[in-house]
């Protein structure tokens, strides 16, 4: 095994992400935070022993996300993270070779990580996260979350101490007092970006929601978590475990959020356990998506005054309309409905995205529509979908004015890092869908 392994390029899209592969046997896909570039890893001692030892059991792949370390930068407010970041990871499995790995990631790579599980089930056999959240902040169904006002004096604190060392005494308390791991930890947070971007990234991470991508987790899913971490709080894994069809979480004595530190052996004997004996989940056609419906405005009356000729040449032409975006943002067009489409996306990024220029584009054919969109479970049957959240999406829809694309507010939080701008709506219910639900509007 190489002391240091060679650091690879493969493009997602338009940019690179840097990735590594060392040793043999089932994969591993190791996603490290922003504050653990995977040049630096291997130069840490201690560090670079947990690692040898993955790799001993495994052929371990790493990789930086997108923005981080020394994959492509990539300005925060410019791309949705979070899709970015998926896409960066798939990028890096076919980079790699790898049809089906065990997907393991610490606390804010835990993110994408799970949307990656729960959208692309056919490509992760388990699922580790070790100081898992969902969702960082306080909300009215999670009271353990940190409150806003605290969450910005808490930002102030890192940015304050990035590149000198100083996260590590809230991270890793136990090397509080190693002057070599400090510099190593420092060096680390500086080639993360600097304390402006850190900052930025940390809060784009402690601001996101994927509490919508559980239910579709499907595969063997090991939480790790340390009852005394000072960043993520153990509710959070609690809170993960009982989401999580497949979950097991296993409860460490310690302070440490980052698992390099303390005794990693102990949470290394669970990991390795998972990735060489876990057995894949039974075969499911539940996945994470994001449904999108359209309707064009007033079709009956339009159809009246243009005749039965002309409307069916207009109906054809915004039929492929509909084929050509929804092609060519990666999605997959469902059906017609008669005067509107349904498909899915695996990115709410791209469905928004979708449905603009859709609206957009009919316009020239005289046409208006409106369009509803929500991210959550789906399950694909006979070329058909089904499930809650189509029904939400397609409630979402008929609430619409024309030429307004409407989303559930399940969808902002996983856009966040886009130019996508939203507008209240309010929150309304829903024909045949307990519970009321937050409406937003696309703002252009």
């Amino acid at each position: 095994m190489p002391v240091t392994p060679d650091t690879l390029y493969t493009k997602s899209g338009d940019v690179h992400v840097a990735y590594q592969v060392v040793g043999e046997g089932p994969d591993p896909l190791f996603v490290p935070t922003a504050t653990f570039p995977i040049d630096l890893l291997w130069d840490e001692p201690t560090v670079a022993g947990h690692l040898r030892r993955l790799a001993s059991f495994s052929r371990l792949i790493l990789t930086d996300l997108l923005g981080t370390g020394s994959s492509d930068a990539v300005p925060i407010h410019d791309r949705p993270a979070m899709q970015l970041w998926t896409d960066g990871l798939l990028a890096v499995l076919d980079a790699a070779g790898s049809d089906c790995v065990s997907v393991f990631a610490m606390s804010e790579s835990g993110l994408p990580a799970m949307v990656l599980t729960a959208s692309h089930p056919h490509r992760v056999r388990s699922l580790v996260v070790s100081g898992p959240f969902a969702r960082y902040v306080r909300a009215d169904d999670q009271p353990f979350g940190m409150p806003e006002e605290t969450l910005s004096a808490y930002l102030d604190g890192y940015e304050q101490t990035v590149g000198r060392g100083g996260v590590l005494d809230n991270l890793a308390p136990s090397w509080a007092g190693d002057a070599a791991k400090r510099r190593w930890w420092a060096r680390g947070e500086r080639l993360s970006g600097g304390p402006g971007y850190f900052r930025e990234i940390l809060d784009l991470f402690l601001h996101s929601d994927v509490r919508p991508a559980l239910e579709s987790i499907q595969v063997p899913t090991l939480l790790l978590q340390r009852r005394g971490d000072r960043h993520v709080r153990v509710e959070h894994a609690q809170d993960l475990a009982e989401r999580i069809r497949h979950a097991r979480l296993v409860e460490f004595d310690g302070e440490d959020n980052v698992w390099l530190a303390g005794d990693a052996d102990l949470l290394l004997d669970e990991i390795e356990s998972l990735v060489t004996g876990a057995r894949p989940a039974a075969p499911s056609n539940r996945v994470l998506s994001t449904v999108l419906f359209t309707d064009i405005v007033g079709s009956t009356q339009r159809a009246v005054e243009l005749g039965d000729d002309a409307w069916s040449t207009a109906l054809a032409a915004h039929n492929r309309v509909v084929e050509q975006h929804v092609a060519g943002a990666r999605g997959t067009l469902v059906k017609f409905t008669g005067d509107g489409a349904l498909a899915t996306f695996d990115g709410p990024a791209r469905a928004i995205n979708c449905a603009s220029a859709i609206r957009d584009a009919v316009e020239d054919l005289g046409l208006a529509i409106r369009a509803g969109l929500h991210t959550g479970e789906v399950e694909m049957a006979g070329g058909d979908v089904n499930g809650i959240a189509v029904h939400i999406a397609a409630r979402i829809m008929a609430l619409a004015a024309p030429g307004e694309v409407l989303v559930s507010g399940a969808i902002p939080p996983l856009v966040l890092g886009s130019r996508i701008t939203f507008a209240d709506r309010g929150s309304h219910e829903l024909k045949g869908v307990p519970d009321w639900w937050p409406v937003l509007a696309v703002v252009d």
